[in-house]
């Protein structure tokens, strides 16, 4: 056998070893399998929830990992009903500095029809395992009950994120409330 052959055995040995130790992302959520009914889906849909003046440490750790957890830039509790857009990335940066300015203006232009929140996994890197993140700006986008219909890695202008909206049912540029199309 010639060195070359014995590289390339010895290389795609250490890429499976390397595929083998990494958990599969089904693997990561099968063992956080979520309850038959979300906490939110079990409310009237008239219900609103008062904003607590103090966080509840044991709520935070019993809420299922595919409901998105509040970010440290958000209200601490969800408005029941709005789909959410999660960016996790960090403020230094490069890509991620040039969306804040997009995802300020889509807070302030949406604000009532969509939550809008931001995570700095630089400044607080927990804050991003429940989102199992490989890269940032990682954008990921739920439903108004918690489920994560899509997600994109990299920079996003706002065109493309209302544009990802519409493919997965809801469309921001009609006025009012934005429910699913289907």
């Amino acid at each position: 056998m010639s060195w070359r052959s014995l590289l390339v055995v010895a290389l795609a040995g250490a890429v499976a070893l390397v595929l083998a130790s990494k958990p599969s992302r089904e693997a990561a959520t099968a063992t956080t399998a979520p309850p038959a009914t979300p906490p939110a889906a079990s409310a009237p849909a008239t219900t609103t929830r008062a904003i607590p003046t103090s966080p509840a440490p044991a709520r935070a750790t019993t809420a299922p990992a595919v409901v998105a957890p509040s970010a440290s830039h958000a209200p601490l509790e969800r408005p029941l009903g709005l789909p959410r857009l999660v960016d996790l990335g960090a403020d230094r940066c490069i890509p991620c500095k040039a969306m804040a300015p997009i995802l300020v203006e889509l807070r302030q232009e949406y604000a009532g029809r969509m939550q809008v929140d931001f995570i700095d996994v630089w400044k607080d890197p927990s804050a991003g395992d429940p989102y199992d993140i490989y890269a940032i700006p990682t954008q990921i986008f739920f439903d108004e009950r918690g489920r994560e219909l899509t997600r994109h890695q990299g920079f996003l202008s706002k065109e493309d994120i209302l544009a990802t909206w519409k493919r997965v049912g809801y469309d921001f540029a009609k006025p009012g409330q934005a429910t699913p199309t289907s």
